[in-house]
Formats: C-alpha cells, sequence, structure tokens
C-alpha cells in the first residue's frame, strides 16, 4: 500500500508534472486555463507541447492522439505517432502546441443528426486544458472537443463545458448579493459506477450477450437475489483479484476510485469515486467503463454495463453525485451554520427544487434509452415520474417557510427558524429513500436515474442549465430589490410553494404513486421515445438557445440521434432474437422432444407406460408450436418498421418490443422442459453462479 501515493497519477500530466516541465510563466498560463477556464496563449501551447511529449516519451509512449467523445456515447481516438522525417533519411519524435490544439479526424461516420450530409468529412477536435492528458496503451491522450467544419458540435463535451461556464457565471451573480466575491462556481460530480462481472467462456456461448449486452433468454435461477446475501457481502477472491488490478490501473490513471463493494444482485459489483468537477469526473467515467472491460478480460471475466442484463433482478444504474463548489473551497450545497449562510443554502436549494421542477422532462430525456426503460421502476432502481426528495427535516423547513411561520427542532442546539435561518442539519437528518429519482444527502443532490453505460455529460448538461436558469432568474430579481432580506424572503416562499409539487418523500413504487404524480401535474414519461418527443418543446430550446448551449439545430440533431438509437438498438435485439430462436431454440426444443419421444415408443414397445414421456412431448410440441408462431409474429414486425425515425423509435417501443417478450415468455417456459444437455447456451444459473 505504500506505493499507491508514488503510484497514483504517474501515468498523467497533472499539475505537479507541468509544475516540474513547464516554465514558470507558462505553468502559471496553464494553471489560470485550468482553474479560472481563461484561453490559452497559442505561444504557450508550445512550450506546453514539448514538455508533455517529452514527458510521454520517457513513460514509453509512442504516438498521440485526440481523445473525444462523440455523440456514439462512446470515445472516440485517432493515433499519430510523434515520429517525424529529418532531411538526412533519419527520424526525430517531435509534437508542436497547434498538434496539441487542433485535431481533424473524419467526422462524416459519426452520428450527426442531420447537421451535414455524408460527404462532409471534415472534422475538428479542440485540447481541453481543464482535463489532464494522460497515457494509456503507449498513447498519449489529449481530451479535445469535437465540432464539424461549420462549427455544430458532434460531442457531449463542448456543451458539457458550455453549461458549467453558463452555471458558474449566475452563481457567482448571487453569491455576490450575499457578499461573497468568487472566480468561478463549479459543478462537482461524484458518479457511482454498477457493474456485472460474467465468466468469458460463457459470455462466449451467449449470442445475445455478444451482439447486444443483454440476455434475451434466460428463465430464473433457482436462486435470485432473493436472499439478500450478496449485497455487501465477502468479495470472491477472483473478483477481489480484479478489484486491485481495477483500482491500480485507475490510480495510475489520476482516478481517485475509492469504494467497492458486492451489489445487490448476483455477479454484481459497484465500484464509487471521489467527486471532481463535472467535466474530469465525466472524462475519467468514460476512462473507467473502458478500463473495466479491458481489466475483466485479464481476469477471465466480462464486464457488463448494460442496464439490465439479466431479467428478475438488479439492474445496473450509476448514480449522479451533484453538488457546487466555488474556487474557495465552499459546497452551496451544504446547509452551513451561520443564519447568512443558512439563507444562500435556501435559495440555492430552492433554485435546484424549482429547475427540477421546470425541467422535469429533460432529466427525463438525459436518461433515457433502450437499456434503461427495462431498469427504470423496479428492484432498487427509480421509477420515471421524476421527484426530489429532502427528508423528513428539511421537509419541515420547507413546509415552515411556505407558510411564513417559524420552525423548531427539539434536538440540543436547535434554533428557531425564520426565512432566512436554518438550523444545523446533520447529514443523516433523515432515511435514504432508494426509490428516489432526485434525493437530497446531506450536502449534495443524487441524481439515480441514469444508466451504467451513460456518459454522464448529458444528465450534467441539463443539470447545470436548469440550475443556471433559476440562479440567473433569481440574481436579477434580487439585483433590482430595494430590501435585500425582505425580497429573499418572499422569493423563496414563493418559489417553494409554486414548485413543492415536486418534493415526495413516499415510496416510488407505490401503486398509488403514479395517481398521485398525476394529480399533482407531474410528467410520467414511461419510456424513450416518448421522453424524446419533449426534446425540442418551446420552453427546452428557449433554454438551452438563451444560455448559448445549443442552437435549435443541435438541438433537433441531438433528438434525432437519440430516436435513431433507441430504434436501432430495438432492431439489433429484435433480430438477434430471431437468429437465435430460428437457430437454436427452436431446434433444440426439437431435438429434445424428439429423443424424449423415441425414448417413449421404446418403452411402450415393450410393454412399459411411457404416460410421463408422453405428455412431457406433448408440452414441449405444444409449446414449440406456440413458439414457432410468436417467433413468424415478430419476424412480421419486423419488416414492417416505418422510415421516419420518430415513428420508428415509437413503432419499436409499442410493436416490436412486446413481439419479442411474447416470444421470450415462452421460450423461458420452454428451458425449464428441456433438458440442460440439449439447452444451446448457459442458463442464467450458469451467468450468475459462477465459481
Amino acid at each position: 500500500m505504500k506505493k499507491i501515493p508514488a503510484l497514483f497519477g504517474s501515468m498523467v500530466f497533472n499539475e505537479s508534472v507541468m509544475k516540474e516541465r513547464l516554465t514558470k510563466d507558462a505553468y502559471r498560463a496553464l494553471c489560470r486555463t485550468i482553474k479560472e477556464g481563461r484561453a490559452l496563449d497559442p505561444a504557450v501551447a508550445d512550450v506546453v507541447a514539448s514538455a508533455m511529449k517529452d514527458w510521454a516519451v520517457e513513460k514509453g509512449a509512442t504516438h498521440f492522439t485526440h481523445w473525444f467523445q462523440p455523440m456514439t456515447g462512446v470515445t472516440a481516438e485517432k493515433h499519430d505517432a510523434f515520429l517525424s522525417p529529418c532531411g538526412d533519411g533519419s527520424g526525430i519524435m517531435e509534437f508542436s502546441g497547434k498538434e496539441l490544439i487542433k485535431g481533424e479526424p473524419d467526422a462524416s461516420s459519426f452520428p450527426s443528426g442531420g447537421l451535414r450530409a455524408t460527404f462532409e468529412a471534415r472534422g475538428y477536435t479542440a485540447w481541453d486544458p481543464t482535463s489532464y492528458a494522460f497515457i494509456k496503451d503507449d498513447t498519449l491522450c489529449i481530451p479535445t472537443a469535437f465540432c464539424s467544419y461549420r462549427g455544430e458540435i458532434l460531442d457531449k463535451k463542448t456543451p458539457l463545458l458550455r453549461s458549467m461556464d453558463v452555471l458558474s457565471r449566475e452563481a457567482a451573480r448571487v453569491l455576490r448579493l450575499f457578499g461573497k466575491e468568487v472566480r468561478r462556481v463549479t459543478a462537482t460530480v461524484g458518479p457511482e459506477q454498477e457493474y456485472f462481472l460474467i465468466d468469458k467462456a460463457d459470455y462466449a456461448k451467449r449470442p445475445d450477450l455478444i451482439l447486444t449486452g443483454r440476455t434475451l433468454f434466460g428463465a430464473p435461477a433457482p436462486k435470485g437475489q432473493e436472499m439478500e446475501d450478496h449485497y455487501f457481502g465477502s468479495i470472491r477472491p477472483r473478483v477481489k483479484a480484479f478489484m486491485a488490478d481495477l483500482d491500480e490501473e485507475l490510480w495510475k490513471l489520476g482516478i481517485y476510485a475509492k469504494t467497492e463493494h458486492n451489489e445487490v444482485a448476483p455477479s454484481q459489483h459497484e465500484m464509487a469515486p471521489i467527486f471532481t468537477t463535472a467535466n474530469l469526473a465525466t472524462d475519467q467515467n468514460q476512462l473507467t467503463m473502458e478500463v473495466m472491460k479491458k481489466v475483466a478480460n485479464r481476469h477471465g471475466f466480462v464486464c457488463l454495463l448494460h442496464e439490465k442484463p439479466f431479467e428478475g433482478v438488479n439492474g445496473s444504474g450509476k448514480h449522479n453525485n451533484w453538488a457546487l463548489s466555488t474556487d474557495t473551497g465552499e459546497n452551496l450545497l451544504d446547509p452551513g451554520k451561520t443564519p447568512m449562510d443558512n439563507a444562500q443554502f435556501l435559495l440555492f436549494l430552492t433554485a435546484v427544487i424549482r429547475a427540477v421542477d421546470e425541467y422535469q422532462d429533460l432529466l427525463r430525456i438525459s436518461v433515457a434509452s433502450a437499456g434503461n426503460d427495462h431498469r427504470l421502476g423496479g428492484n432498487e432502481a427509480p421509477p420515471a415520474i421524476v421527484s426530489v426528495y429532502v427528508g423528513d427535516e428539511l421537509s419541515d423547513v420547507i413546509n415552515a417557510l411556505i407558510r411564513g411561520i417559524g420552525h423548531s427542532d427539539s434536538a440540543p442546539g436547535s434554533m428557531d427558524i425564520g426565512v432566512t435561518a436554518l438550523p444545523p442539519i446533520p447529514l443523516d437528518n433523515s432515511d435514504r429513500n432508494r426509490t428516489s429519482p432526485f434525493a437530497f444527502t446531506g450536502n449534495k443532490f443524487e441524481f439515480r436515474m441514469p444508466g451504467s453505460s451513460f456518459n454522464i455529460a448529458c444528465p450534467n448538461i441539463m443539470l447545470n442549465c436548469a440550475v443556471a436558469e433559476s440562479l440567473g432568474l433569481y440574481a436579477g430579481e434580487l439585483e433590482q430589490a430595494r430590501d435585500f432580506d425582505t425580497a429573499l424572503s418572499a422569493l423563496i416562499r414563493r418559489e417553494l410553494s409554486a414548485h413543492s409539487r415536486i418534493l415526495f418523500n413516499g415510496n416510488g413504487y407505490g401503486a398509488d404513486w403514479p395517481e398521485e404524480a398525476a394529480r399533482r401535474g407531474l410528467m410520467n414519461l414511461h419510456n424513450t421515445p416518448e421522453a424524446l418527443e419533449h426534446f425540442d418543446d418551446a420552453k427546452n430550446v428557449a433554454l438551452f438557445t438563451s444560455q448559448g448551449i445549443y442552437t435549435p439545430e443541435e438541438i433537433h440533431s441531438r433528438q434525432e440521434i437519440a430516436q435513431e438509437e433507441y430504434a436501432k438498438t430495438i432492431l439489433i435485439e429484435a433480430r438477434t432474437s430471431l437468429d437465435i430462436l430460428h437457430k437454436q431454440i427452436i431446434p433444440a426444443c426439437m431435438s429434445y422432444s424428439t429423443q424424449v419421444a423415441q425414448g417413449a415408443a421404446v418403452k411402450s414397445s415393450i410393454g412399459i407406460s411411457a404416460e410421463g414421456e408422453i405428455a412431457l412431448v406433448r408440452t414441449i410440441t405444444d409449446k414449440t408450436s406456440a413458439l414457432m408462431e410468436r417467433t413468424e409474429a415478430l419476424d412480421k414486425a419486423v419488416a414492417a418498421v416505418p422510415e421516419d425515425v420518430k415513428e420508428s423509435a415509437r413503432y419499436c417501443a409499442e410493436t416490436i418490443l412486446p413481439a419479442m417478450e411474447a416470444a421470450r415468455t415462452i421460450a423461458d417456459q420452454l428451458e425449464l422442459l428441456v433438458d440442460r444437455a440439449h439447452w444451446p447456451f448457459p442458463t442464467y444459473r450458469d451467468l450468475l453462479f459462477y465459481v
């Protein structure tokens, strides 16, 4: 363990490396860029590039790449060697400031949502100096933004960086009203990452896992998670070895991997890092998912990041813990201990509550995918209805503020609460609500809806923009006030009253909650196509365009990309289901029923009763016939998919998925009847309970 401090960040061109290798002027300029978001002087870039190259080569790197996050949901990279020719036929290792700042990958094959034609191939990557460069697989990786030749955004990072700037600006305006001058307010994020580990040999025998990431067929194992013995249980040696290796790889990359444990479902686990800035957290989480898969392979595992790889047990999420911090080290979502600080906290809390209420559709859209639709609403995943949990103590405070009355607490050291005062609140002031989509957890909000495979940029863009709007409106109103305290009290009371409908501390799984949510006027967007249709609603377009995050065309492009991705995902699953049904499951059922029938015939020929075998053959034959009918229905459904992107997504949700489920239901029943030797691939018992 003594080697961890020396190991940590050893493959990252971080601040300590910069300080050691850069000139004082270059170091100061780069630090200003990183900490204050200032633009970097191009003249400094050459100095930085040279130092970065020398450091990378010493670490064994031979190539560099602009590492970016296109709209595919995964990362992309094009490698170039440091090697450059000399006039005498020899070669030298070079890396210029121009190469550091700008790259030119082919953009024609990345999703654009109609922003550009296929033949328009030019795209640009631009260095993001606020995210440290790192070495991966002997390649220097430079985190970058990605845009088209005409400047249209083609990635997930650029709008995230813009949203962070807008949020910082509006939060700083509010803080000035409280007599505080800060240079920057940063959204900080700690994304908990859930995942499954399964044996690589079993994975290789499951076409559905290989092609779709989830099991399209599978009867429940005799034991699932009902004994609740896996959660926080003793970690198996083989898994522990994987986790130790993963920690080491992540620590080298400067990722603060902190917590690891068994999750609720068999073979499910979790890794949680320490908080960092939203853009760095996004980069590091994308890198974490990639490293997880590589390390798992070394240990004979496959790491599954699909939101619902196994039916009937917990799915995997990515809890997005979100807070606001100033460059002076203050957490703006910490209740604090003094009346002025508490008034400040109340205003920021109110801004978040308003943001979630006004833009509940955008938060739902930010977590919408075919995989996450299977997960939301059960097995500890929150429902699709967005609500805010604040706990009993804060609920009492909010109710007192709305009613304009004082609030007292019987606990020692408590104080009466006026509009601008709040008593010290212990971090464990209430029970945790694991069914809440958006929960206050002491000094941060935990957005529990994102799926395990998600790029967290989108949820944080939505949060940043929505909260920034609330803060901007509040700052504008309070800046004009003659009496700040009176105006602040009136604003908080009014806004909490107007948006209290979004507050819900109850059971999100309760049968009465959807009805109650409907009475409150909350949205219940059941599936991804339904949610995505609200992306370009007028209020959402106004939010993004007014803040300079997206143009209307870029909003439409993202909507179309997401709709197309959903339809493609479902159609890949449907075609995979058909392939498995036609070539594996149905032939296996026929083969086994034939074998049983032959055995029954032999018994009958020598006068031995074979009633059991005959009954089994009839059952399998009848169910196989029914399965063939449902397979044919699925085949016809796939052939009739509309061409329009929006209609295709809706059709996949309303027609293709039910047809797939109808076929699966019978196939899973047949799995319980057919001998293991005849079943064509590993079952849930094999996949989830390996040695």
